[in-house]
C-alpha cells in the first residue's frame, strides 16, 4: 500500500503565489498532506530512497560533461528548522554529491565586492545538489530590517536578485527556494529548550532575542521577498516550520519532485563493455 498522503503535491501546495499573505499562515498546519506524523515519516524514508538515487545520478550525470545542478535555499527566523533540514534531508544522500555553505555576516574580503559575489562563488558546480543555509535574500532581510544600507539600495536588489536567478537556472541549476515559517510561540520554546539544555547552549546567541523582538519588521521584510522574488523560474515555497516532521517531508518532497524534473539519463557506457567484462572473465 502506497504511503502517498499528499492531496495536493508539496510543490503546488507550498509555492507563494501571487496575494498569497503570510500573516495569515497557519504555522501547525501541514499544507497538502492529509496523513498523520507517522504516515508522514515513512514517506519520508520512502521518498529518501527516491532522493538518494536521483542526486546519484545527478552526480554521475556532472562526472560525465553533464550541465545540471540543483540549488536549495534555505531560508527563516531562528529556530525555523534550518539546520534540521541539512541534517535530516540532505543528509539522506550521498555526502559526495553536497555542496553546503551557510552565510552569516560578510567578511572583510566579502564587504570588498558586490553583495552577491560570494554567493556566485558559492553556486553548486554540475551534478551537485547545493545547499544554502541563508543566502542572498539576506541582504534584502536583515539588512533592510537593521537598516544596514539606505531603502533606495536593498529596495533595487530585488529586481537584481531576480535577474541573478534566471541567469542562473538558464545555465542549468534548478532553484528550490524554502521559506520556513516557525510560530511565535514554538519559537519561544525552543529557543528555551536552547537555554535550558547545556547541550544546545552552543546554539543560543542572545541576539536571537533581538531579532525576535523585531520579528513584525522581519515579517514584512519577508512578504515583500515573496512579493517581489517568487517567479518561474525560481518560485518560493513557504513551509509551516512547527511540526518539523512536516516540514522534513515537504523539502524532501520539493527536492525529489525538483530532481525527477530534470529527467536525467544514466550516462552511457564511453568504453566496450562486452569486452570488458570478456577481460574480467579472463582473469578467473
Amino acid at each position: 500500500m502506497s504511503s502517498d498522503r499528499w492531496q495536493t503535491p508539496a510543490h503546488e501546495a507550498l509555492r507563494a503565489r501571487p496575494g498569497f499573505d503570510l500573516a495569515g499562515l497557519d504555522h501547525d498546519a501541514t499544507p497538502g498532506w492529509e496523513g498523520d506524523r507517522d504516515q508522514g515519516e515513512e514517506r519520508m524514508a520512502e521518498r529518501g530512497e527516491d532522493l538518494l538515487a536521483l542526486q546519484e545520478k545527478l552526480y554521475a550525470h556532472g562526472r560525465t560533461g553533464g550541465t545540471r545542478a540543483v540549488l536549495l535555499v534555505l531560508q527563516g527566523l531562528d529556530t525555523a528548522g534550518k539546520g534540521g533540514i541539512v541534517r535530516h534531508v540532505v543528509g539522506m544522500v550521498d555526502p559526495q554529491g553536497v555542496a553546503l555553505r551557510s552565510f552569516g555576516v560578510p567578511t572583510p574580503e566579502e564587504r570588498e565586492h558586490d553583495y552577491l559575489w560570494r554567493i556566485r562563488n558559492a553556486l553548486p558546480r554540475p551534478g551537485y545538489l547545493g545547499v544554502f543555509d541563508r543566502s542572498h535574500y539576506e541582504d534584502v532581510l536583515v539588512v533592510r530590517v537593521e537598516e544596514i544600507v539606505p531603502p533606495d539600495v536593498w529596495g533595487a536588489r530585488y529586481d537584481e536578485i531576480n535577474a541573478f536567478e534566471a541567469e542562473v537556472a538558464a545555465a542549468g541549476t534548478a532553484i528550490v527556494k524554502v521559506a520556513l515559517m516557525v510560530s511565535p510561540a514554538e519559537q519561544a520554546l525552543r529557543l528555551r529548550e536552547r537555554l535550558e539544555r547545556p547541550d544546545k547552549h552552543w546554539k543560543y546567541n542572545p541576539g536571537d532575542l533581538d531579532v525576535r523582538a523585531r520579528r513584525p519588521a522581519y515579517e514584512e521584510a519577508y512578504q515583500a521577498v515573496l512579493d517581489r522574488t517568487s517567479t518561474d523560474v525560481a518560485p518560493w515555497h513557504v513551509v509551516p516550520a512547527d511540526r518539523k516532521w512536516y516540514a522534513r517531508l515537504a523539502v524532501t518532497e520539493l527536492l525529489a519532485h525538483t530532481l525527477e524534473g530534470l529527467d536525467l539519463a544514466w550516462p552511457p557506457a564511453d568504453f566496450d563493455v562486452a569486452a570488458e567484462l570478456a577481460r574480467l572473465d579472463a582473469q578467473g
